[in-house]
Parts: C-alpha cells; sequence; structure tokens
C-alpha cells in the first residue's frame, strides 16, 4: 500500500471515529430515550447531502482532572454549513454522548467561527441544544466561552435569523444563548430549560419541584411563554424549524422568499359576512378568519398556549409571507393584558427586522382593567406593542372585525402609528368605549336622577341605543380619513393581496439614532 493510500485510509477512520461522538453505546442510550444524535439531527434539517462539517477533528486542550486521557473528536458539538430549500443555512448541535454535551472553550470556539461566517455571508443560524451545560473542569474558560456566543447573538439580532431547538437540557448560563435568538422551539418530555435546577431550587428556597414542572415545554409554553413553539419528538421539532425559515429571508437586507400560489387571488368567503354575531359580547374564534383568507388556508401560529387572546404566526397571501396578529375574542374577550402585549410586541419586532409585512386583525375592547395588571406594568408593558407598531416600517395593513375601543384602538396599529392601509368591516365598532360604559360617564348624573326603576332602564337603553348608533360602527372614522376604505368581509383576501403588491416597493425611514430605547 503507498503512503498516499495509508494516509487516505487514517482520514478515513478518523472520521468514522469522529462520527461516532461518544462511542456507540452513548448512542444507543440516546436512542433509548426517544432522542436523536447532533449528526442524525442536522441531517434531518439540511437538504440530503449538502451539510459540509466543519472542525470535525478539534479536541478540548484540558489536562486537569484526567481529561488529558479523555479526548474525542470534535468535541461535543457539530458545526458547519448546509442548505434548506436550497438556502444556505449555519448549523451548530450539539452532542449529548460527548462529556454530556457540556461546554468547552474549543466547543464554544467551533460555535462561534460559524455565526461569524452567517453573519459575513447573511444566513440565518441555527441552534440544536442538548447539553448538561458549562464543562466544569474548564472553569472561567466555559464561561467565557458562553460569553462569546452570547456577544455574536446580540451582534446578529435584527441582522440575521436565529432559531434555537431544545432537544435535551438546557440549563444555566446555557439558556441565554436561546434567550437571546428569535424562536425557542422545545420537544415534549425530552427537552427543559431553568437557570437553576430543582436541586439548588430545594436548598435555596425549600420549593420541592420536578424537573419537567421547573423548565419543561408545557411549562415554557403555556406559563413563561419562553417556549414559542412545542414539538411532540425530534423529527416533528426539526420539521417545525425547516417551516419557520420558509416564512423568512436570509438576512436583513433581503426580501422574504415569495412561492407558487394557485390559491385564487379573488376567492370569495362568504361564511365570513355572517362570522360576527348578533350578540357583540358573543366570542367566535378569530383563527377561522385567518384560515379562510390565507393561502390554502395555512397559518404557523407563534406561542399558540400562551397569552391565548392574541394570536401570532406567518401566513401567505399570493405566496408572499406575512405576519399576522390578530385579537381573540374567545379568550378574555380579545383584551390586551400584559403577556399579550409583549408577545405581539416581540411578535411584531421580527417582522419589522426582516421586511416581513403585519397583516393587523382588531377585535379589542380595551385593556385588562383590574390592580393585578396596573402592578404588573400594564403601562410600560401595553406601550411596547404601541412603541413596536409606531417603529415598523415593513407594510402595515390594519382591518378592524368588530371592537376597536380606546387606547387599545391606538395599539393596535391605528392610522397615526404609521398603519399604511387601515380598512374596517361594516360590522366595526370604533370608539373610545362600549355603549354602557360610555352612557355611565356621559349620562351618570341623569341616571341618578330617574327613581322609578323602570325608567330609568328604559332612559339608559336608549341613551345605548344613540350611542351605538352614532359610533358602533366605522363611518365616522372613514369621515376623518382613519379608515381608507369599509370592505365586504368575504372580501378580505382580495384587498389583503391588492395592498401587499401596493405597497411591496414602499420605503420608509425611521430618524437616525444609535439605538431607541422602548419601554422594557
Amino acid at each position: 500500500m503507498s503512503i498516499n493510500s495509508e494516509k487516505i485510509r487514517e482520514l478515513v477512520e478518523k472520521r468514522a471515529e469522529a462520527r461516532l461522538g461518544g462511542g456507540e453505546k452513548r448512542i444507543e442510550k440516546q436512542h433509548a430515550q426517544g432522542k436523536f444524535t447532533a449528526r442524525e439531527r442536522i441531517n434531518m434539517l439540511c437538504d440530503e447531502g449538502s451539510f459540509e462539517e466543519y472542525d470535525m477533528f478539534v479536541t478540548h486542550r484540558t489536562k486537569s482532572f484526567g481529561l488529558d486521557k479523555q479526548q474525542y473528536y470534535s468535541d461535543g458539538v457539530v458545526t458547519g454549513r448546509g442548505t434548506v430549500d436550497g438556502r444556505v443555512i449555519f448549523v451548530f448541535a450539539q452532542d449529548f454522548t460527548v462529556f454530556g454535551g457540556s461546554l468547552s472553550e474549543t466547543f464554544a470556539n467551533k460555535i462561534c467561527k460559524i455565526m461569524d461566517q452567517a453573519m459575513k455571508v447573511g444566513a440565518p443560524v441555527i441552534g440544536l441544544n442538548d447539553s448538561g451545560g458549562a464543562r466544569i473542569q474548564e472553569g472561567v474558560r466555559s464561561l467565557a466561552g458562553y460569553a462569546e456566543i452570547f456577544q455574536r447573538n446580540i451582534m446578529a439580532s435584527g441582522v440575521i435569523p436565529q432559531i434555537s431547538g431544545i432537544f435535551g437540557p438546557c440549563a444555566g448560563g446555557a439558556v441565554y444563548s436561546p434567550a437571546l435568538t428569535d424562536f425557542i422551539l422545545m420537544t415534549e418530555d425530552t427537552s427543559y430549560m431553568f437557570v437553576t435546577g430543582p436541586k439548588v431550587v430545594q436548598s435555596v428556597t425549600g420549593e420541592v419541584i420536578t424537573t419537567e414542572d421547573l423548565g419543561g415545554a408545557r411549562v415554557h409554553s403555556t406559563k413563561s411563554g419562553v417556549s414559542h413553539f412545542v414539538a411532540q419528538n425530534d423529527e416533528e421539532g426539526i420539521m417545525l424549524i425547516r417551516k419557520m425559515l420558509s416564512y423568512m429571508p436570509s438576512n436583513n437586507l433581503e426580501e422574504p422568499p415569495v412561492l407558487e400560489c394557485d390559491d385564487a387571488i379573488d376567492r370569495l368567503e362568504d361564511s365570513l359576512n355572517e362570522i360576527i354575531p348578533d350578540n357583540p359580547n358573543q366570542p367566535y374564534d378569530v383563527l377561522d378568519v385567518i384560515h379562510a383568507i390565507a393561502d390554502y388556508g395555512e397559518f404557523l401560529e407563534v406561542q399558540r398556549n400562551f397569552a391565548k387572546n392574541i394570536c401570532i404566526g406567518f401566513a401567505r397571501f399570493n405566496g408572499r409571507p406575512v405576519g399576522i396578529v390578530a385579537n381573540q375574542p374567545k379568550f378574555l374577550a380579545g383584551v390586551l393584558d400584559i403577556q399579550s402585549s409583549i408577545k405581539a410586541a416581540r411578535f411584531v419586532r421580527f417582522c419589522d427586522a426582516f421586511n416581513i409585512p403585519i397583516v393587523t386583525l382588531v377585535d379589542v375592547p380595551g385593556f385588562l382593567p383590574g390592580s393585578g395588571q396596573e402592578y404588573g406594568g400594564i403601562i410600560t408593558h401595553g406601550a411596547k406593542l404601541l412603541f413596536a407598531y409606531g417603529e415598523a416600517t415593513v407594510p402595515k395593513i390594519t382591518i378592524t372585525l368588530r371592537k376597536s375601543y380606546g387606547g387599545a384602538h391606538d395599539v393596535m396599529s391605528c392610522k397615526q402609528l404609521r398603519g399604511d392601509l387601515n380598512y374596517a368591516w361594516p360590522t366595526a365598532e370604533i370608539a373610545v368605549m362600549g355603549a354602557k360604559g360610555a352612557v355611565e360617564v356621559l349620562e351618570g348624573r341623569n341616571i341618578r336622577g330617574i327613581e322609578d326603576k323602570t325608567e330609568r332602564a328604559k332612559f339608559i337603553q336608549e341613551k345605548e341605543d344613540e350611542y351605538s348608533t352614532k359610533f358602533a360602527n366605522p363611518y365616522l372614522a372613514a369621515k376623518y380619513g382613519f379608515i381608507d376604505d369599509i370592505i365586504e368581509p368575504r372580501n378580505t383576501r382580495f384587498r389583503i393581496i391588492r395592498a401587499l403588491e401596493g405597497l411591496s416597493t414602499k420605503k420608509e425611514l425611521n430618524p437616525p439614532k444609535k439605538h431607541s430605547n422602548m419601554p422594557l
């Protein structure tokens, strides 16, 4: 055998060794837990044959605590470049079979390298997390490695899309890299996130709690809102990441990808003409409206189990991606509160950062009243959504379906917050408040002066009817130009598509500044 053949054989053997990660037994253990390995996950994510691995032969440099006798190629993280639907992405996947996926200095350097390259070429970064945290034997060097990653997450924010898939443990300082990215996906039963684990919680506070109840996917998708998506398993999680990417441009200087669409532009949805109940206090499902008007009825909802009184997510109109923000009358009558304001504000800012038009469907009776909301800072949190809409320069199309009352009317992408096209259905009610509350304020003294209960009730009803006739319709707002047109509900899809086409060349710039100081 020639020297060249020997060297090639050596290379092939080393590659095979690297691909085994921590070895067959640890791979089997990973599979037994219902989890895939780092390389298996990457192969599912990337187009077939497109992944090119970097730094396969990197090993750690630590000699303390006997680590010099435990050397694994790739050092616990697989990094590289591939494509999804033909578009370039950069990806890292933590390998739990090597030191429990714990982060070392060289591990961090590998991630930083692909993040730097992603910024140079303008491509998304996908992080697949499955790690026990910092490699304790490396001490402060592992902490420095995390901070290097955090800094890159911050610099990449709003420049390239960043998506984190949590497919196993993610604890301690490790949680802050996903928290700095645009979207977090978790898997049921196999993933968890927390700053301090159950044992530390018990020793410090005395609280006894399980890993799942402290930081599982269910908790973070319903209570904290940390997780934007929940998947049943690794395969579904990877599929969701691919789906997310299909709505996003590769970077902030590009437009989102437009797909061919044979769903009729002028498709009429007669059901929308009847969807708003006659009783103004009766709920309906705004998702029925979204599914009726979007291409093929498809809507990728974000944070579907958190702050359910507002719906956010991605859809397409004639192949063009949009972000949809819609009040949900099915929950809390669609009011805005602390959680829904934060949820929607961050989504609006993501869409604006990546040139994704925003379609807003309004049916909001106001802000949720009460001391709990006031003590929790609803003033500041509500201002976040107001700020996000006012700052956004992407095309903004607003459609008022039913109620649009008080300050919540202003917050939900009104004309004065630079809404490009503001439409209303004939069922729209645009006013300072509802008829009942308005009459109590305007006619309170007269009402109290009527002693007879029947006469008082009759007077109240007359005044409520008078107020409703004057304000419980969109025509007064249209009279002042605050509503651009009143449209037939069944034509909503066509009007949105035509608006998007007309606004496709929109250019609007905010004043030069270092950065804004939004209410946080």
